[in-house]
């Protein structure tokens, strides 16, 4: 069908929801409205779905939701013999809505739905995956999105997201069907009278709850610290879990930023409420200049990210990078669980290709393995699955990604910013009885193993017109490398698409045995590096880039040198 008669069909079909039809009726004369919404179906991924919320094939609504889980009920009936799905959801915009459409949809098809009372944590979901012994798991949500847009992620039977395999399975089974005529539906109420549906108990909670309490070293210190905490949710799942962790621990003195406590899809006070930009903490740093905290703790609204602040000796409050918490975590665990005899034997720790490089030289200094993965937290939770094949479950000991994603345990196999948040105060806590602030932890890390600064740049591409934008852009470096960038030579260029490794001055290749992906790296003469790959649910391409030096300040003019002619290749 052409746009317009998709646009014309979808006037007809998609009336079980008045908001889409007044939209459609708005649109009726503006052919590029029309276009921008039919031009293509929203793309289903190993992410899942993620889009504007409206109108359209190529957005975020119930019909795009039911076609998508009947692709995904489809494959799970091929693949299992009476399969069960658990479903949570967030606090955005039609979350809610879309989590019933989708139960609605599976249980239409045969398939057993376990879904929670009210918004829930992503890593929530993956746990209900695993104690429910349930074949796949959807969670609905765009994690920290702006609120236009909504998302809904597949997850396997091990909890992890869906592989790649799946993915590819599912795509095929929701591309063979019609949007109207081809996916079953039924009644929630009736689903649930019938116990098709049912909800999540209270004791699946608290068996979560039990897990990540277990995942820390030094919780009995926290009661008598006196650690001071900031809290925000960012209007989103982590509210009660995080307080209920942070409050079981001990940590008792803790303020929640009021504007941002309860649920709010619309993100009023937070525009893009994602803790790793300071926009997102404005209000919780508010806070902080009237409490006087020893920690800003922020999540973002599926809660499975974390971000924080900490205070300066000017009385400022000073934000962490993922990697900088990341790192300072890992040494804490490592140096912490080796001073308290529960170190596994021969343990790993396991980071993406973009995170921080500090990485080897902690994990040298401890005798730790360390495994790198493609990007996306399912990788990681891959090598737990992994270990957990070979009854080895116990060696994994952390593992993280740049973007404010942490995980110390494999009872889930997504990150968890309740766990991350617990470890964060404990660790903060330790400290703190220690004499040394979290500050002062970071400067010791940075004396003993030198001035790693990482940076990202995201350059956005809107519409139709930006992602073939981004296309090319992809090409032209793949296939016409720089090799000079901030006048520091390209020693090495890695493909991970091509899975290969190209060494400059050897003149030699090799093979990248990870999974193919849009990803490239270049190696800069010194240990610099630049990082690029288009998001996998956004608009945009993203640049990580790495600055190797002895003071910071060194380090921080050579990034900008390095972002400054970067950018040239996205004009």
């Amino acid at each position: 069908m052409t746009e317009l008669e998709l646009y014309e069909q979808w006037c007809k079909c998609a009336i079980d929801d008045e908001d889409l039809q007044t939209e459609l009726k708005s649109i009726k004369d503006d052919k590029d409205a029309i276009s921008d919404r039919f031009y293509r179906d929203l793309e289903f991924g190993t992410g899942g779905l993620r889009g504007v919320i409206g109108a359209g094939t190529n957005r975020m609504n119930i019909y795009t939701i039911r076609r998508a889980t009947q692709g995904f009920a489809d494959y799970l009936n091929q693949e299992y013999t009476n399969p069960s799905v658990a479903v949570s959801y967030d606090s955005r915009i039609k979350s809610d809505v879309f989590a019933k459409a989708a139960a609605e949809v599976l249980a239409a098809n045969g398939i057993k739905v376990h879904i929670y009372t009210e918004l829930m944590p992503t890593p929530m979901l993956s746990f209900a995956v695993r104690q429910l012994k349930c074949q796949g798991g959807i969670m609905v949500t765009a994690s920290h999105n702006p609120a236009k847009y909504n998302g809904y992620k597949v997850y396997g039977d091990d909890g992890c997201q869906i592989t790649l395999r799946g993915a590819e399975i599912i795509l095929e089974k929701i591309n063979s069907l019609d949007i109207f005529s081809d996916v079953k539906s039924s009644s929630f109420g009736e689903e649930l009278a019938k116990g098709n549906i049912s909800f999540i108990g209270d004791d699946v909670i608290e068996a979560y709850y039990q897990r990540v309490l277990a995942e820390g070293i030094n919780t009995s210190l926290c009661a008598d610290s006196g650690l001071k905490v900031v809290y925000t949710p960012l209007n989103g799942t982590g509210n009660k879990p995080v307080r209920t962790i942070l409050s079981r621990i001990g940590i008792s003195d803790v303020t929640v930023v009021p504007e941002q406590e309860l649920p709010d899809g619309n993100f009023t006070t937070c525009p893009y409420p994602n803790p790793e930009i300071r926009e997102a903490l404005e209000l919780g740093l508010k806070k902080c200049e009237e409490v006087k905290p020893d920690l800003l703790l922020a999540t973002d609204p599926d809660c499975d990210r974390v971000g924080i602040a900490v205070p300066a000796e000017d009385r400022s409050y000073v934000l962490f990078s993922g990697n900088e918490v990341g790192a300072m975590l890992l040494e804490y665990i490592c140096s912490q669980r080796i001073a308290k005899g529960t170190m596994p034997k021969n343990p790993i720790a396991v980071k993406t290709i973009v995170t921080t490089d500090i990485v080897y030289s902690i994990a040298k200094e401890y005798g730790v393995e360390v495994v790198d993965v493609l990007t996306g937290f399912k990788f990681i939770g891959e090598q737990i699955a992994f270990l957990e094949e070979k009854g080895e479950e116990e060696r994994y000991i952390f593992g993280f990604e740049e973007s404010y994603g942490y995980l110390s345990g494999g009872y889930v196999r997504d990150k968890d910013a309740v766990d991350a948040s617990m470890l964060i105060c404990e660790m903060a806590a330790y400290y703190r009885t220690q004499g040394i602030t979290l500050l002062q932890a970071r400067e010791n890390m940075y004396k003993k193993y030198g001035m790693f600064l990482h940076t990202l740049h995201s350059f956005t591409f809107e519409g139709e017109s930006g992602m073939n934008k981004m296309n090319d852009i992809m090409n032209n470096l793949r296939s016409n490398p720089p090799m000079e960038i901030a006048g520091l030579k390209v020693v090495k260029f890695e493909d991970y698409k091509a899975s290969v490794s190209k060494d400059i001055a050897a003149g030699t290749e090799t093979e990248i045995t990870l999974p193919k992906s849009n990803v490239l790296a270049f190696y800069l003469e010194g240990g610099a590096k630049a990082i690029v790959r288009p998001s996998g649910t956004e608009p945009k391409i993203k640049t990580y880039f790495t600055a190797k030096a002895p003071t910071h300040d060194e380090a921080a003019a050579l990034e900008a040198k390095i972002a400054g002619d970067f950018t040239k290749f996205f004009e």
